[in-house]
Parts: C-alpha cells; sequence; structure tokens
C-alpha cells in the first residue's frame, strides 16, 4: 500500500486555489488570508451542524475570524486605491 506524505494531507485538507488578480504582493496574502478564513468558516459550520459546535460558539468564531480578515485587508491597504481602468 502507498504512503501518503505530510504533504498531500495538506493538500487535501488545505487546498489553495490559484490567484487570478494583480500578482502584487498584498494582494497575493490577502488573498491566501481570505482562503483560510473560507477554509476555516467550513470546518466551524460543519461542526456546527454536526452539532460538535453550539451555534453561538460558530457564531462567534466566525465573527473573530472576520475581525482578523477586516484588520488583515487594513493593514495590507487592500481597496484603499482607486481602481485602475483597463
Amino acid at each position: 500500500m502507498v504512503q501518503p506524505n505530510e504533504n498531500d494531507k495538506d493538500k487535501f485538507l488545505y487546498p489553495r486555489s490559484r490567484y487570478y488578480g494583480q500578482a502584487r504582493p498584498q494582494e497575493l496574502i490577502f488573498n491566501a488570508n481570505l482562503q483560510e478564513f473560507a477554509q476555516k468558516v467550513g470546518f466551524i459550520t460543519a461542526l456546527e451542524t454536526s452539532g460538535k459546535l453550539s451555534p453561538q460558539d460558530a457564531y462567534d468564531q466566525i465573527k473573530a475570524l472576520w475581525k482578523q480578515l477586516k484588520h488583515s485587508k487594513k493593514q495590507l491597504g487592500i481597496g484603499d486605491e482607486p481602481p485602475t481602468s483597463t
């Protein structure tokens, strides 16, 4: 039997999608943060749906994650500059 390595497990549990926007460092970092937020929200909702987490705890955790994401966006200056027309 083939032994899966840690990298395969990480790719399965924490998949990363390709970024199609402007390849500026702050936007790449925010995209990674956004993907991590989405994955964590998915885990939290699955725990709440299965009864392992109360609705209030799930709400509180997602709210804290949202605040972290907003703080990340503000620190990186995403959305501060006017959009460029193409």
